[in-house]
């Protein structure tokens, strides 16, 4: 198999060698016409959650999106039959609101959007889903949503990757990030990843952010101007883009291997029944 590669923002076409014969698609659905999506015999689906808020001054507003879009075409072009549906920018950034511009989704809002989202890919005969969320604050709504879908089509499979941030951390060595894991918004890790996918929207001369002190175990319920006063948490200036690589890296794999370990599996799950 032979992929070609994303630049400047737009998809390449992917191709597939099957017994001599290449198989040219597109991945997109908002560039794709309706004849390629036939002749793509697509039956399964990715959409990426992400949000439009203040991400400190050295990152620009649509990183979640930006990170949950492009692991969701590098996916994609790897998986057979995967089509990547247009973002939404939007997400719940109530709680991070205080820093200028946040544009946010009520929590009762978005889990409707998400709703209608699965609906009308349900409504298509698309019954595999697969969800890459990119924004902490989406994933209560996005658990809300899923589940309320599961229970009206028992059929769907629904899938979701909730925290790319944790999973990445988890999936990489120990030793690969310097300060507070790679964690905090705008912080060491999620700039990294913006370094190796868009490091031309990244100003690191700017960079700073702060490690706040928050009790182990016990979830505080916090708005985001008690711990910051930076727009961002624990340490950009120690990303670089080799650890932005590595991260892209084991979450592409991860999701790539979960679709492979599905389709082997004919999609079910649990006791087998």
């Amino acid at each position: 198999m032979d992929l070609t590669v994303s630049r400047g923002g737009f998809s390449l076409p992917f191709i597939f060698v099957i017994g001599g014969e290449r198989i040219v698609g597109k991945t997109l659905l908002w560039e794709m016409r309706a004849g390629e999506f036939k002749k793509g015999k697509f039956d399964k689906a990715i959409i990426p959650i992400g949000s439009t808020e203040n991400h400190g001054d050295h990152l620009p507003y649509g990183t979640d999106t930006i990170v949950a879009l492009e692991i969701a075409r590098e996916v994609a072009s790897q998986v057979e039959g995967l089509f990547v549906v247009p973002p939404l920018y939007y997400g719940m950034s109530e709680h991070y609101s205080m820093f200028p511009i946040s544009i946010s989704l009520r929590s009762e809002t978005l889990i409707e959007v998400i709703k209608d989202v699965l609906r009308s890919l349900i409504k298509h005969g698309i019954k595999k889903i697969f969800i890459m969320n990119g924004h902490d604050g989406n994933i209560a709504p996005i658990e809300i949503a899923s589940r309320a879908i599961k229970m009206e089509h028992p059929d769907v499979k629904i899938a979701s990757l909730d925290a790319w941030w944790i999973s990445a951390g988890r999936l990489l060595p120990p030793d690969t990030f310097e300060v507070w894991d790679g964690l905090g918004h705008a912080g060491e890790g999620e700039t990294s990843i913006m370094l190796a996918l868009k490091p031309e929207l990244v100003d690191m001369s700017v960079a700073k952010g702060v490690v706040p002190e928050l009790p182990a175990e016990v979830e505080m319920k916090w708005s985001f101007d008690e711990l910051t006063p930076y727009g961002a948490t624990g340490d950009p200036t120690k990303a670089t883009k080799e650890k932005g690589e590595k991260m892209k890296k084991v979450l592409v794999e991860l999701i790539v291997n979960f679709f492979k370990e599905m389709e082997e599996k004919d999609w079910k799950y649990g006791a087998g029944f």
